[in-house]
C-alpha cells in the first residue's frame, strides 16, 4: 500500500512533465517557466515542509499524516487542471508539493519498523518502485488522455483516484509499534531539532550521502523532466508515441533497476557494508553512457531504445541510499533522516536541475534552435562526477559511523 501511495506521488508529480509541450503551447510558456514548474516551483515547499512534517512523524501517528498528505496533494492535482495561466499553475503545483512533502518521511519510518537493517536495501527498493511505476502511469495515462481530450482532463484523471485512495488507506494501513524491529526505543529520548541535526551530521557518511544523492538527482531530474520535450522537438515524435515509449521504458527499466540495486546492496553488503554506497557509484557510471546516446544520436529509434538502460541504471541508487540513511539514524529520527536526504535531493536536484536546464536551453536557443536542450542537458550530466566523489567519501566513513548509532 505504501508503494501504491508512492506511485500516485510520482504520477501526480510527473504528469506535468509529459504534458509540458501541450501546456507550453496553450499557456504560451518558455523553457525557463517549464523548468520552474517542474523543478523549483515544485521543490519550494516539498523540501522545506518535509522537515517539520518529518519531526511530527517521528513523534505522532505516521499513518494519519500520510493519509492527509495523499488526499491534499491529489486535490491540488485536480485543481491544477483548472489553471488558466503560468502563475495559477505554479500555485497549484506548489500546493501539490506541499502535500507530497508528507509522503516519504512517514512511509520510510513505517518501513523501518517492519524490516531489519539487513533487508532494508531490498525493502526500500521495492518501495522505490513507486517512482518508475508512477512515471509509467503518469506518462501513459496522462499522455493518452491528453491526446484525446486535452491536458486538463489528464489532471482530473490522476487526481480524483488519489483522493479515493486516501480514504481506503485510512482503513487498511495500521500504525506499527515504533522501533519494534530494533527493540530499544524506550531507551531513546525524544530529541530537539538541534540535537537531531547534530546527531545526523556528526556522521560524515550521512553528509556525503546527502550530497551524493543531491548531485545524482540534479542530473536525473534535468534529463527526465525535459526528455519528453527533447524527443518531440529534436526527433519530431508525436505525444502519444513519446508517452507510451517513455512510460514503458522508464517504468519497466526503472522498476528492474530499483530491485537489482537494492538486492545487490543487501547481498554484497552482508560481507562489506560499503557496497551500500558502491551501488550508487555504479548507478552513476553506467547511467551516463546511455544518457549520452539519447542526447546525441540522430535516430529517434536509437534514442528511444537507449531510454530503457538509462532508466534501469539510473534507478539503482535509490534503495541503497535510503537504506543507509535509515540505518545511520536511531528509531526516533528516521522520518527526519529521510526528510534531510530529500532536502538535498530536491533542493539541489529537483529545484535547480530542471530550472538550470531550462535557462541554459533558452540561452542557447538563438544559436542552436531545437537542439539547445541537447547541450543544456549534457552540461547538467557533469554533476554525476561530483555524485561519485561524494558516494566514495561516504563509503570510506560508513562503517565507522555505524558504531555511533
Amino acid at each position: 500500500m505504501l508503494t501504491v501511495v508512492y506511485v500516485f506521488n510520482f504520477a501526480d508529480r510527473q504528469i506535468l512533465v509529459i504534458l509540458q509541450e501541450s501546456i507550453k503551447e496553450d499557456l504560451k510558456l518558455s523553457d525557463t517557466q517549464l523548468g520552474l514548474l517542474t523543478g523549483l516551483g515544485f521543490a519550494l515547499l516539498y523540501t522545506t515542509l518535509g522537515i517539520p512534517i518529518a519531526k511530527l512523524a517521528d513523534k505522532y501517528n505516521r499513518k494519519n499524516i500520510l493519509v492527509f498528505s495523499l488526499g491534499f496533494w491529489s486535490l491540488m492535482t485536480v485543481i491544477s487542471g483548472r489553471a488558466l495561466n503560468f502563475f495559477q499553475l505554479l500555485l497549484t503545483r506548489i500546493g501539490v508539493s506541499a502535500g507530497e512533502a508528507g509522503g516519504m518521511p512517514p512511509s520510510h519510518s513505517i518501513i523501518s519498523d517492519y524490516f531489519p537493517k539487513e533487508q532494508r536495501g531490498t525493502a526500500f527498493s521495492i518501495y522505490s518502485m513507486g517512482v518508475p511505476i508512477g512515471i509509467l502511469l503518469g506518462f501513459i495515462v496522462a499522455g493518452s488522455i491528453a491526446s484525446e481530450y486535452g491536458w486538463r482532463i489528464a489532471f482530473y484523471a490522476l487526481g480524483i483516484p488519489g483522493i479515493l485512495l486516501s480514504i481506503i488507506l485510512y482503513f487498511i494501513i495500521k500504525e506499527p509499534i515504533r522501533g519494534q524491529i530494533d527493540g530499544h526505543v524506550d531507551d531513546i529520548k525524544d530529541s530537539t531539532f538541534k540535537e537531531v541535526i547534530g546527531s545526523l551530521f556528526a556522521k560524515k557518511s550521512f553528509l556525503y550521502l546527502c550530497l551524493g544523492a543531491g548531485f545524482t538527482t540534479f542530473s536525473s531530474y534535468s534529463l527526465n523532466n525535459f526528455l519528453p520535450s527533447f524527443i518531440q522537438r529534436v526527433h519530431g515524435v508525436d505525444l502519444i508515441t513519446v508517452s507510451i515509449n517513455l512510460g514503458f521504458s522508464i517504468g519497466i527499466g526503472g522498476l528492474i533497476g530499483a530491485l537489482i540495486g537494492g538486492r545487490l546492496a543487501d547481498i554484497k553488503g552482508a560481507k562489506n557494508k560499503k557496497w551500500y554506497l558502491y551501488v550508487p557509484i555504479l548507478s552513476c557510471i553506467f547511467s551516463l553512457f546511455p544518457a549520452i546516446i539519447i542526447l546525441f544520436t540522430g535516430s529517434s529509434k536509437i534514442a528511444l531504445a537507449a531510454i530503457f538502460p538509462y532508466a534501469m541504471f539510473n534507478a539503482a541508487f535509490t534503495g541503497p541510499v535510503y537504506a543507509v540513511g535509515q540505518t545511520l539514524a536511531n528509531v526516533k529520527m528516521r522520518a527526519f533522516a529521510t526528510a534531510i536526504i530529500l532536502l538535498f535531493m530536491n533542493g539541489i536536484g529537483l529545484a535547480l536541475g530542471p530550472l538550470s536546464a531550462g535557462m541554459l536551453s533558452d540561452f542557447l536557443e538563438p544559436n542552436f534552435g531545437n537542439f539547445s536542450l541537447r547541450y543544456a542537458l549534457t552540461l547538467n550530466l557533469l554533476s554525476l562526477f561530483l555524485a561519485i566523489l561524494f558516494y566514495w567519501k561516504s563509503a570510506n566513513n560508513y562503517e565507522k559511523d555505524l558504531e555511533q548509532v
